[in-house]
């Protein structure tokens, strides 16, 4: 319809699509699985850190997000695919771990070494590195970023199996791609394994294009923290949208899906034709799926700069702007003008509901600004418009996101140029200590939105000034050894907690003492195998007779049974439960006078859920009380103690007078 000159007819059909595409993707993730939306890299990270989340790795999300992925990453809004795909591969990897039940069908015994919460933990970290593996053809790349940005807890066993993991993903996409070299694949043999080898052969560079390379990246880092604060604000505007109801999910889907096609299909007509270049291989201008070089509404033997662009894939497109020798493919303005739109869209694109990653929109919006500052040093830098891309990429990256090693190597085995490690380090290290000074990361960000209570790896300074008593809170729910089912159902019923001390009180023990710790999960199982006793001192059945240790293994994550679908008669109700069997008898404790901060370490770097504390000096109570990860939250903290949130507001202003007067001084 362009060659024909039917413009509006193109731009029908174009939108159309684009729509029915963008609708599929947003209606299936709305109606079957919402937990499926977005990247699911935030959702990994705060399970990884011991937050488990009801969806997010169900077998129903794990459909949707596969083909919801496709169908968004089709329909040209400006997403990626590889966040989806690191989610994809954690959902395949928690599935597995729930496989050694008869769920399934599949109940091979060595998957039951799976039914537990590290090694589970362990598994689906093994799987996100597969998904960053196969999704950049980075293997070692999978691991670092794993480590760097996901894992909170890590070691040196666990290292080699998630190496491992990325070695059989290699080995596994070499075997597919050189058999779809063959042409037996068809079009799925021509993209979508990204590999960019197409940068110069022998990167040279002097101490003076050092400078270009260090403003590039404290551009970089302003502008990757620019683009989380705008991220922010729009996530939270969608966020208000979305609660309405599942109407207006759609509606801002269809928004956004139009204006993206506005924006693609218009604002080519901006920019001049070009000629072809002269001595190249491939069609020019190229007409059809694929090419670098689109005619748009140009004449014969002329392209379209921007239009090859915005009507590429965002893997071809990268790869057009990390090529090297290609100082004279694009003009500036149109780099500009696509820098914009492919930073605001990838910003606006972000919160629709859809599977969608950030990503390939954040390294193909730094490699346009990397080739814009390129072209704005002109002759004063010898480096390649090409280098400068790819520089462009890791600033933005590490400005945003807020990695170091993991995007050095994933750039390193994208491009296949190890020459490039010095300087992708330097811009690297710089983005990501400019960007710091103003915000946080992409990903502490999304989970502070996402509502997770994400841990840190370090403990607030004003927790030195607390004790764990200080951020106690009640009233306390315990049980006794022996315990009424009616006090059991009603405290399942009244309270949301997953863990319950248990007392030892006479005659069971001389004195009142702290006998263990019980999870809600546990107690379920006990009401719903209703292993009762007539009366508090009748005799005690053989435990490994009524029960095996699959009737306490952790459910699977799309099943989630209640205390409301446990039936019991009045008669029950009056009987009683020996929890002596089936409590924890040696839970993690500490002194109500420890200080805050060595609590919140022991609580993070141990993977604990409960943290039971008990008083210094004998007292009636054998525990004070229980600490979960939201007694760690700052907010609970603040809440409580006022104090130290107006200290922590003080100490700001006062740094930031001071960085405000240095540079005064320095100014003047």
């Amino acid at each position: 319809m362009m060659l024909a000159n039917k413009y509006m007819w193109a731009f029908g059909v174009f939108a159309v699509s684009n729509l029915a595409l963008m609708m599929f993707a947003a209606v299936i993730t709305t109606y079957m699985a919402p937990a499926a939306a977005g990247s699911g890299i935030p959702e990994v990270k705060a399970y990884l850190n011991g937050i488990d989340a009801p969806e997010i790795f169900s077998f129903r999300t794990l459909v949707v997000k596969i083909v919801g992925c496709i169908a968004a990453v089709s329909s040209s809004l400006h997403v990626g695919k590889a966040g989806p795909m690191l989610h994809t591969t954690a959902c395949i990897a928690s599935l597995l771990a729930h496989t050694g039940s008869h769920k399934y069908g599949l109940t091979w015994r060595w998957l039951r070494y799976f039914k537990n919460d590290r090694d589970r933990r362990d598994l689906v970290t093994c799987g996100a590195g597969a998904g960053i593996a196969a999704a950049f053809r980075a293997p070692i790349g999978g691991v670092l970023f794993v480590l760097e940005s996901l894992s909170s807890r890590w070691r040196s066993a666990l290292l080699w199996r998630a190496f491992f993991t990325t070695a059989v993903v290699a080995v596994v996409l070499r075997a597919f791609i050189d058999f779809c070299r063959s042409g037996k694949c068809g079009l799925f043999g021509k993209g979508g394994l990204i590999m960019f080898d197409v940068t110069a052969d022998n990167v040279s560079y002097r101490l003076s294009d050092i400078p270009p390379v260090i403003i590039l990246g404290v551009i970089g880092g302003i502008l990757g923290s620019f683009y989380n604060f705008l991220l922010d604000k729009v996530l939270r505007i969608y966020t208000i949208i979305h609660e309405k109801n599942r109407a207006f999910k759609l509606l801002l889907a269809i928004c956004g899906s139009i204006f993206t096609s506005c924006c693609l299909f218009g604002l080519p007509w901006l920019a001049s034709c070009r000629p072809c270049p002269g001595g190249i291989s491939e069609a020019c201008p190229s007409i059809g799926r694929s090419g670098n070089f689109k005619k748009f509404q140009c004449a014969p033997d002329h392209y379209n700069d921007l239009a090859s662009l915005f009507f590429n894939t965002n893997d071809d497109t990268v790869r057009n702007l990390y090529s090297a020798g290609t100082e004279n493919a694009f003009n500036k303005y149109s780099i500009l003008l696509f820098f914009v739109t492919s930073y605001f869209l990838g910003i606006l694109s972000y919160g629709l509901v859809a599977p969608s990653g950030l990503f390939m929109p954040v390294i193909l919006t730094g490699a346009t600004y990397g080739r814009l500052i390129g072209m704005l040093m002109g002759s004063k830098s010898t480096l390649d418009h090409g280098l400068f891309a790819v520089l462009g990429s890791a600033s933005l990256l590490s400005g945003s996101m807020r990695m170091t090693v993991s995007v050095c190597v994933i750039l390193l085995e994208l491009t296949n140029n190890l020459l490039l490690l010095p300087l992708v380090m330097l811009v690297v290290l710089i983005s990501k200590t400019v960007a710091d000074c103003f915000n946080l990361g992409i990903y502490e960000m999304l989970l502070r939105l996402k509502g997770f209570p994400f841990l840190q790896g370090h403990a607030e300074p004003y927790m030195r000034q607390l004790t764990v008593s200080d951020v106690v809170t009640g009233p306390l729910q315990v049980l006794n050894c022996v315990e009424k089912v009616g006090n059991i159902v009603h405290i399942l019923e009244t309270t949301g907690h997953n863990g319950f001390p248990v007392i030892g009180e006479p005659p069971f023990s001389q004195i009142q003492v702290l006998y263990g710790l019980i999870l809600r999960s546990h107690l379920l199982v006990l009401l719903r195998k209703k292993y009762f006793l007539s009366s508090r001192f009748s005799a005690r059945a053989n435990v490994f007779d009524q029960f095996s240790a699959d009737d306490f293994a952790k459910c699977g994550s799309d099943r989630h049974d209640g205390i409301g679908d446990i039936v019991l008669t009045a008669e029950e109700m009056e009987m009683f439960i020996d929890l002596h069997p089936f409590t924890n008898t040696s839970p993690y404790t500490v002194v109500e006078t420890m200080s805050l901060a060595k609590a919140h370490m022991l609580f993070r770097e141990v993977s604990l859920r409960h943290l039971l504390v008990i008083p210094k000096f004998p007292s009636s109570a054998p525990v004070v009380g229980i600490l979960t990860r939201h007694d760690f939250m700052p907010q609970h903290v603040t809440n409580l103690h006022p104090f130290w949130m107006r200290g922590r507001n003080k100490l700001f202003q006062f740094r930031n007078s001071t960085v405000i007067n240095m540079f005064r001084g320095l100014w003047l």
